[in-house]
């Protein structure tokens, strides 16, 4: 048996990762702090860690359906808030110097280094987040929904970072002009970035995540789509942000009619976008769950159960409440493991499913059955109660009558039926 060589080792990848993350979070503190003084810090980091918890756990939401682990949103918060925003500082600032200094013109400089440098460099120093989870935690982003939670995560981070600075250096200017506590221009400041626009920077890196999330969606032959398509979700982020970045120069005004024409109707439509997407997840569970059902692997009402963020959530909650927090875990890992294996199954069906299709599909019905006798009973009582009648269509339930397609067969004869046993 060949053993990998040292570098290929899990536990070096991680430990060289968390280094270069924490590094880069000393570093940014340092920068910041230098910046803004101790003072301006600390009332900085006070007023920008208050939208984070709401954008993470609206994205986390958001990914309920088939949540991601929570070290990937971990990685992705931590990236954005100190590996990008330092390259973004550091890029920026020599970009916008090399300018200035290339042209003369200092407030030339600033304004091609907002319209043009800091697009590009900060976007691009987010995305490279969306793509080390995509390339090395594949198994864990299988289409939009995962792009649109990572990227937006990132941004989140990368913001979280960028509010400290801007208004850590407010607050130094209220000081100096003689204001105590927080003053005009740090409440402007506060108004702008984190009650007017906290999605200002999600919204552009979530185009990114959403080409990748495309991208996670193609077989594995369409090779032009999986590259092309995330570099136009990264050039859209580009674009977007350098708009947002350039409407103070569209007059006095300029920056509320972007804000009303043009910011707040794509947050809208984006976050149409993600829920209808959600929402697809769930119509996917419930059209090809059923084979196994018939396959024996799962009850009866579990498609429409497991496709029911209503029923879901009731399941996990009688779960917690008679059996103890480990059996709600269990039913949610239940949950997590069932989508998966039904988001599978199409990618299947339309050709699109890897080499290790049925490894993977082995894998997962074995997690499930391991944990069946655990969380029956708490999707038996939610199939009773999120429908007392009867799920609409199915009366009490029969599971759509179509053959499993010749390309599938149940692993491991673990049910007393299996269709598929000669």
């Amino acid at each position: 048996m060949r053993h990998p060589r040292w570098w290929q080792r899990r536990w070096v990848r991680y430990g060289a990762l968390g280094t270069l993350l924490a590094l880069s979070g000393l570093v940014i503190l340092a920068l910041v702090r230098e910046q803004t003084g101790t003072e301006g810090f600390l009332v900085g980091l006070g007023l920008a860690v208050l939208p984070v918890p709401l954008l993470v756990g609206a994205f986390r939401w958001l990914d309920r359906v088939q949540p991601g682990p929570w070290r990937n949103v971990l990685f992705a918060f931590a990236w954005g808030a100190c590996a990008a925003a330092l390259i973004a500082i550091v890029a920026n600032s020599f970009a916008t110097r090399w300018i200035a200094t290339a042209t003369a013109d200092p407030s030339s400089a600033d304004r091609l280094g907002a319209t043009v440098i800091a697009p590009v460099v900060e976007e691009s120093a987010k995305a490279a987040a969306v793509l080390l989870v995509f390339l090395f935690r594949r198994r864990d982003f299988t289409g939009i929904v995962d792009g649109v939670v990572i990227a937006g995560v990132t941004a989140t981070g990368f913001a979280f970072t960028e509010n400290i600075l801007y208004l850590g250096t407010a607050f130094g200017t209220d000081r100096l002009t003689g204001d105590s506590g927080i003053a005009s221009v740090t409440a402007a400041t506060f108004f702008v970035r984190i009650v007017m626009s906290p999605f200002a920077h999600p919204l552009f890196t979530v185009l990114t995540g959403i080409g990748f999330g495309i991208a996670a969606l193609s077989g594995e032959r369409q090779r032009a789509r999986r590259v092309l398509v995330p570099l136009a979700g990264l050039l859209l982020a580009m674009s977007m942000h350098a708009f947002w970045n350039g409407s103070s120069t569209f007059g006095q005004y300029g920056f509320f009619a972007v804000y009303g024409m043009f910011m707040v109707p794509a947050f809208g439509l984006l976050t149409w976008l993600a829920i209808w997407t959600r929402q697809r997840e769930l119509r996917t569970v419930r059209e090809e769950l059923p084979a196994y059902v018939y396959a024996g692997w799962l009850g009866a009402a579990e498609p429409l159960v497991l496709g029911s963020m209503r029923a879901r959530q009731m399941a996990r909650e009688y779960a917690a409440y008679h059996f103890g927090k480990a059996a709600g875990r269990a039913v949610a890992e239940y949950e997590g493991y069932a989508t998966t294996l039904a988001l599978l199954r199409r990618r299947g069906q339309q050709g699109r499913a890897g080499a290790d299709f049925v490894v993977r599909e082995r894998e997962l019905l074995t997690e499930l059955w391991s944990r069946r006798e655990l969380v029956r009973p708490a999707l038996e009582y939610a199939a009773r109660t999120a429908a007392p009648g009867g799920w609409p269509g199915y009366g009490g339930y029969a599971p759509p009558a179509y053959g499993a397609p010749g390309w599938y067969a149940a692993a491991v004869p673990y049910p007393s039926y299996n269709p598929y046993r000669s």
